[in-house]
C-alpha cells in the first residue's frame, strides 16, 4: 500500500466497517457526551474512510481528533495501524509518536482517576509500540512477499529467456554439423561429378566408377545427415556415430586420396578408439582440413600429422602448398566452416590454429586428452 492507491471493495468495507464498531462502542459505552463528541465520531470514521486512500493522511486526521474526545481513538489507533503497514518505518514511528501526545492531552480534558497519569502514559506507548511493530511486521513480510513474486517473474521471462537462447544456439549447432558432415561428402561427390562432365570421352568403366562414387557418396551424406539429427535430438554422443577409432581417420584419408588428393599421413597415435570426448572432434577437424584442402588447393599435396597420448593430448595438423593462381575455389563453399570448427574444438577444451604462412596454409587442432 502507498499513498494514492486503488483499493479493493472489501478494504473499503473492512477498514470503515470496524472502525465504526469500534466508534459505536466507545459512544455507548460513555456518558455526558455532547454534540463534539457525535461531530468528532463522524469525523473520525470519515478519516478511516481516509487512510484506505491516504494511510498517512489519514492517520494524522484522526490523531488530531483524538486530542479533541475519546471516541476518536478507534480511528487514531487503526490509523497507526494502517501507516506502519504502509508507508516508511520513520513516518509511521512519527504518527505513533504523534498519537501518543494525542492522547497524552485528551487526558487533560478527559482524566481517568481509575488509573493515574503515569499508567495512562504507560498504557498510551506501549499500545502504539505494539501498534507499530504489528505494522512494520506485517509492512516487512508484504514487501517481501513482493520481492519474491518480483523475483519469480524476473525468472520467468530469464527462463524464457535462455530458451530462447539454447534455441538459436541448437540452431547454430546444427548448422555447424550440417557443415560438417556434408561437406566433405558433397565435396567428394563434386569432384566426381566435374571428372564426369570435364571428361565425357572418358572409358564406360571410369565412368561407371564415378558413378558409383556420386552414388555411394551421396548415400553416406545422407547417412551422416540422419546421424546428426539424432544427436541433436537425443543429446547423445552416440547419435553422431559412436565412438572414434584411428581406422576412422585413415578411412576418410583413403577417401581423399581416391577423389585425386595426394595425403601424406605422419601417425603417432596409438591404435584404436578415442575417447568420445575428442573423437568426434578431431575427426570433424580432420573432415574440415581434408575438404577446405580439395576446395581451395585441388591436387596439391596435403601433409597430415597425427600424434598424441592420454595425458598429452591430441595434435591434429594439416599443411597444403596455396596455389599460385589464386582463382576460385575447385568447389564453392560458405566460408564459415573454419568459424563453426574454431567453436567446436573451444568447446571440447581445445585450441585451433590456422592461416597462411609463406606459401603453405597451416590447420593446427589441439585437444585434451584425460588419461
Amino acid at each position: 500500500m502507498a499513498e494514492s492507491r486503488k483499493p479493493r471493495p472489501v478494504e473499503v468495507a473492512s477498514l470503515v466497517g470496524g472502525v465504526s464498531v469500534l466508534t459505536a462502542l466507545t459512544l455507548w459505552s460513555r456518558t455526558g457526551l455532547g454534540p463534539l463528541d457525535f461531530a468528532v465520531a463522524a469525523l473520525g470514521v470519515g478519516a478511516a474512510l481516509v487512510q484506505v486512500w491516504r494511510p498517512v493522511t489519514g492517520a494524522l486526521g484522526a490523531t488530531v481528533l483524538a486530542v479533541l474526545s475519546p471516541v476518536a481513538t478507534p480511528a487514531a489507533t487503526v490509523g497507526a495501524l494502517q501507516a506502519a503497514w504502509c508507508g516508511r518505518f520513520r513516518t509511521a514511528a512519527a504518527i505513533a509518536g504523534a498519537g501518543v501526545l494525542a492522547h497524552l492531552l485528551q487526558w487533560v480534558r478527559y482524566p481517568n482517576p481509575a488509573l493515574g497519569f503515569d499508567w495512562w502514559a504507560m498504557l498510551c506507548v506501549v499500545s502504539y509500540g505494539a501498534l507499530l511493530g504489528w505494522g512494520a511486521l506485517a509492512n516487512s513480510r508484504r514487501r517481501l512477499l513482493i520481492s519474491l513474486h518480483e523475483r519469480a517473474e524476473r525468472a520467468e521471462a530469464e527462463q524464457g529467456r535462455r530458451i530462447a537462447e539454447a534455441r538459436a544456439a541448437e540452431r547454430r549447432a546444427l548448422a555447424r554439423d550440417m557443415h560438417d558432415v556434408l561437406a566433405n561428402r558433397l565435396s567428394l561427390v563434386a569432384t566426381h561429378a566435374g571428372a564426369l562432365e570435364f571428361r565425357p570421352d572418358a572409358p564406360p568403366e571410369k565412368v561407371a566408377m564415378a558413378a558409383g562414387v556420386v552414388r555411394a557418396g551421396v548415400q553416406q551424406a545422407l547417412e551422416e545427415l540422419r546421424q546428426v539429427i539424432g544427436l541433436l535430438r537425443e543429446g547423445d554422443e552416440a547419435g553422431a556415430g559412436g565412438p572414434v577409432a584411428v581406422a576412422d581417420f585413415e578411412k576418410l584419408v583413403e577417401e581423399s586420396r581416391a577423389a585425386g588428393q595426394p595425403v601424406e599421413v605422419s601417425s603417432g597415435l596409438p591404435a584404436g578408439v578415442l575417447p568420445p570426448s575428442i573423437g568426434r572432434t578431431a575427426f570433424r577437424v580432420l573432415q574440415e582440413g581434408l575438404t577446405n584442402a580439395r576446395k581451395h588447393a585441388a591436387g596439391e599435396p596435403v601433409e597430415l600429422a597425427l600424434r598424441g597420448e592420454p595425458g598429452a593430448g591430441l595434435i591434429v595438423e594439416l599443411t597444403n602448398p596455396v596455389p599460385a593462381h589464386g582463382g576460385p575455389p575447385a568447389v564453392p563453399g560458405g566460408g564459415v566452416g573454419l568459424v563453426g570448427l574454431t567453436e567446436r574444438v573451444r568447446l571440447a577444451g581445445g585450441e585451433l590454429d590456422h592461416g597462411r604462412s609463406g606459401e603453405r596454409f597451416r590447420l593446427r587442432a589441439r585437444l585434451p586428452w584425460p588419461t
